[in-house]
């Protein structure tokens, strides 16, 4: 009863904010998606409570290049760019801030981080241009399925699969699968992975191996 009731709830905020979407459609086709995305995506922001939760995510699943139905998006949270995709079950929390970015299935997000396009986004070499004016770097920022990121942390680079990112975290480089990092700059204290995920994840590549090996197709 409770799904049904869901999918009912998903269906109807979705379809109120078509309208909405289709005003935005308008002006970005006038305008400039560029210009007009970043004032739509302040004003959802601002949708308090569970209905505001609801709003955001019936808005953004029109908007957005990817938006599963389950995606969970807090109040205050500002997106930046259009072609972020999120996957099922993603959470983000209170007051964040995204970038043009790809958060796969079962990311968790606490309240007030940042993840944002790379450490270069100004150049800095030059003295007789002004920081604005000078071209920056705008790499995407991939963060793996069921990696958690702490309230407040700062995300700059790729983070693997099943991380942790502790809380006030800056992540200035990638971090791989299962790696717990913490500080500024962030670093690695330990991992997730146990003996037994070591010896499973050795299995499975030896069984890919053997197949490509008994696999005709892959014979010179």
């Amino acid at each position: 009863m409770k799904v049904a009731v869901k999918k009912v709830v998903n269906c109807l905020t979705s379809l109120t904010m078509l309208s909405l979407a289709a005003l935005y459609w308008t002006l970005a086709s006038l305008c400039g998606g560029t210009r007009v995305f970043p004032g739509f995506a302040q004003l959802m922001s601002l949708c308090p409570g569970l209905t505001g939760a609801y709003l955001r995510r019936g808005f953004y699943q029109w908007i957005l290049t990817r938006c599963e139905k389950d995606v969970f998006i807090s109040f205050g949270t500002v997106f930046s760019h259009p072609g972020v995709t999120m996957g099922e079950a993603v959470y983000i929390g209170v007051g964040c801030m995204i970038g043009d970015v790809e958060l796969q299935k079962d990311v968790l997000i606490g309240s007030h981080v940042s993840v944002i396009n790379g450490s270069r986004q100004h150049g800095i070499e030059r003295l007789d241009l002004p920081v604005r004016e000078q071209p920056g770097e705008f790499p995407r920022v991939v963060i793996g399925e069921d990696t958690w990121i702490g309230d407040r942390a700062i995300v700059m680079a790729d983070v693997g699969r099943h991380c942790v990112v502790g809380a006030g975290a800056v992540v200035t480089r990638p971090l791989n699968d299962y790696e717990i990092a913490v500080g500024n700059p962030a670093r690695v204290i330990g991992t997730r992975k146990t003996a037994d995920d070591t010896e499973d994840d050795a299995t499975e590549e030896s069984v890919s191996q053997r197949e490509k090996l008994l696999d005709p197709s892959t014979q010179a």
